[in-house]
């Protein structure tokens, strides 16, 4: 029974749960913060391996900055409040 593992079907079922469980309305917004998300954690490892190997002049480490902010929308940000 478990011989082939994962099959098409059962990753066909894991896809319907998750969408009735989380609705369609919200799995565009998951994905698309997802992906911001890879894109800050690849130019951060980008940076870190730049840094390491070679030190960057100011002007060089603002933009590198910038381009990081410019990724992660700050109106978006929510802090929570403790109830």
């Amino acid at each position: 029974m478990l011989r082939n593992g994962l099959e098409p079907w059962h990753l066909l079922i894991v896809a319907i749960v998750i969408i009735v469980l989380f609705g369609s309305k919200k799995l565009p917004d998951t994905a698309r913060a997802l992906g911001k998300s890879m894109r800050i954690l690849k130019s951060e490892a980008k940076a870190m391996k730049d840094e390491g190997g070679s030190s960057q002049d100011p002007a060089q480490q603002r933009q590198s900055v910038q381009s990081v902010e410019s990724v992660e929308p700050r109106a978006q940000t929510q802090t929570r409040t403790e109830i």
